[in-house]
């Protein structure tokens, strides 16, 4: 196809030739430093939990997936729940430990990767609620495993798990 251009005999690699065709690298930008809480966050930005049912009535859990639902969207504050404790920042655990989850929580808490958190949900894992003294319970997650944060209620809000759970990451 004949052109404009290279019927006057200038193409377009003479055009280009003596002009630049990529733009100069940017110069770097110092890193902003971190704000407010987000200083004080042990996981600033994001933070990965697997959620460990201890042995609960499932209250909680329905909590929780109402926590990560659209309506308070823990997700847009950088929580998010990941499947595998490898993978995780940390442990989401409700419900009173029983004597058979006992060494699955320990087993799953010794997978997840330093510096981790545990953060125990609802009522029966902070003081044992309703199940307290049960034949089958070991007891509350702090005699198990170090916790780092509480939610309490029975079941909790998911306006208050999206709450303290914006704690992990200064959102």
């Amino acid at each position: 196809m004949i052109t404009s251009s290279t019927v006057r005999g200038t193409s377009l690699f003479n055009v280009l030739r003596g002009r630049r065709v990529t733009e100069a690298a940017p110069s770097p930008v110092a890193p902003r430093a971190p704000a407010g809480d987000r200083a004080r966050a042990p996981f600033p930005g994001s933070a990965q939990l697997r959620h460990v049912d201890a042995g609960s009535c499932n209250g909680c859990e329905v909590e929780i997936a109402q926590a990560f639902a659209p309506v308070c969207d823990a997700g847009r504050f950088g929580v998010r729940l990941v499947a595998s404790p490898r993978h995780a920042d940390g442990l989401l655990v409700t419900g009173v430990v029983t004597k058979n989850m006992e060494a699955p929580l320990r087993r799953a808490l010794e997978a997840v990767p330093r510096p981790r958190v545990v953060v125990a949900c609802g009522d029966c894992a902070v003081n044992g609620g309703v199940f307290a003294g049960a034949y089958g319970v070991s007891g509350v997650v702090a005699d198990v495993v170090p916790v780092d944060l509480e939610i309490p209620g029975c079941p909790p809000e998911p306006s208050a798990i999206t709450e303290v759970l914006r704690e992990l990451t200064g959102r």
